[in-house]
């Protein structure tokens, strides 16, 4: 938990709910679509905070930052935090010392059904949403804000252009016709996978697909290692991530 915080948003309310309360979670598991907003909201703020923290100490990325937090602990010195205003303060308050940046890793389990969830109350609240993650799939990898985005329905209104041309690494499991494994991954072949785990794989850099089995994991095992993060860590929230954005602030 002290390396990997993750977000799990799940439109469907059962997918993830294996996984509450584990230790590496930064909030409860996400049901509700306008947390889920304000969650993303919270995730693009998140990102700027850190490119401001990387840009004030000279360095890159957050391994680059953590790496000179280690070294300043190394040497017996802290490194405060620059934001800290002392004129805003309390009187006695001082600038708190900084701590190693863990990666950020936000899941969302039914992409297609948060975006028609959001669209039903408000179209273009969606089209914010899929503006924020199109933001973060372009900034925030050195901030170390990873995404993963899945769905059952890959049609082109679902994963747009802006979207594919920000999330170049891509798995495509069985589909069901050519023109949804070229949704996915810009070429066929999905189609005529033999399901069970079968699936391709690309990433930049690559001249070819890949073909890959994914292993399966029955719900025991999970609950077997769900047990033993919860015995051996505790749940650490961070308050203020569902309410990160409010509506009045879109306006």
């Amino acid at each position: 938990p002290e390396e990997v915080r993750i977000i799990m948003i799940d439109p469907k309310i059962v997918e993830l709910a294996c996984y509450a309360d584990i230790p590496h979670l930064l909030t409860p598991v996400v049901t509700d679509m306008n947390q889920a907003a304000s969650a993303l909201w919270w995730c693009v703020n998140e990102m700027e905070r850190r490119y401001s923290l990387l840009a004030k100490f000279s360095v890159r990325n957050i391994e680059g930052f953590n790496e000179k937090l280690k070294q300043s602990k190394n040497k017996g010195e802290s490194l405060l935090d620059p934001s800290f205003n002392p004129n805003t303060a309390d009187k006695d308050e001082t600038a708190p010392e900084l701590e190693a940046l863990p990666l950020i890793m936000l899941v969302i389990d039914e992409y297609a059904d948060m975006l028609g969830a959001l669209a039903q109350e408000d179209r273009a609240k969606a089209k914010r949403v899929e503006a924020l993650i199109v933001r973060l799939a372009q900034k925030a990898r050195a901030a170390g804000v990873h995404i993963i985005i899945a769905t059952q329905r890959p049609s082109v209104d679902v994963i747009t252009g802006l979207i594919k041309s920000n999330i170049p690494t891509r798995i495509a499991f069985k589909v069901s016709s050519k023109v949804d494994s070229r949704t996915i991954l810009d070429q066929g072949g999905a189609e005529q996978l033999l399901g069970m785990g079968d699936m391709l794989y690309m990433t930049p850099g690559m001249s070819h697909l890949t073909r890959v089995h994914g292993a399966f994991v029955d719900d025991g095992e999970i609950e077997r290692v769900v047990s033993f993060l919860k015995e051996n860590s505790k749940t650490n929230y961070l308050d203020g991530i569902l309410n990160a954005h409010s509506e009045s602030d879109d306006s």
